[in-house]
């Protein structure tokens, strides 16, 4: 089993959308599977392909055990939801995981209704912040060479380091770019 240190209270935040709507970001609790299958369950399969590299009709139940299994040292997620009619809505899921003691997989999924809308940006930004905070200072991600969006993303969170790929599957070492005036502030809850 693994050992979860205390709920950091301190990434909990609200942003306001360009569109005013807004979006509340916290840390998934150790072993919470729901917020990640109902995210699961909004997914497009090209969606679902662009983030976990197959195609897969839906997340094995050991890969979504993965994905909630956090103990906010080294193994951290945060999760997006909207207000929708009185319940929370989650919308995205932005983690990273220790590979060494100084560089962290990081990973980014916005569901399909929601992309397009700054959301993966502030959230990977926040993801790194948290990753830097636990002395994780260089990143990595595995994406397909054919996914645009993400490629663009790097660009605006990160300097990329160095860059390789096999197979359509590019390993991007990266670090996280300083954040400019013009990015949405993030308020604690």
């Amino acid at each position: 089993m693994t050992t979860h240190g205390d709920y950091p209270r301190e990434l909990e935040c609200q942003v306001t959308l360009a569109d005013q709507r807004k979006l509340s970001i916290r840390p998934l609790r150790p072993d919470e599977e729901g917020p990640v299958r109902e995210l699961d369950g909004r997914l497009s399969n090209r969606t679902r392909y662009l983030r976990f590299l197959s195609p897969l009709p839906a997340l094995p139940d050991s890969l979504l055990r993965l994905l909630a299994s956090v103990d906010y040292r080294r193994r951290l997620s945060l999760i997006a939801e909207v207000d929708a009619g009185g319940r929370r809505e989650v919308i995205a899921l932005g983690s990273f995981g220790g590979l060494d003691n100084g560089t962290a997989e990081v990973a980014l999924v916005v569901s399909d209704a929601w992309q397009h809308q700054g959301i993966g940006t502030i959230l990977a930004r926040q993801v790194m912040r948290a990753a830097e905070d636990r002395g994780f200072a260089k990143f990595v991600v595995h994406v397909l060479w054919e996914n645009t969006v993400i490629r663009r993303l790097l660009k605006r969170v990160g300097h990329i380091v160095s860059s390789r790929t096999s197979l359509g599957v590019a390993e991007v070492t990266f670090i996280r770019r300083m954040s400019t005036e013009s990015e949405p502030p993030a308020a604690p809850l």
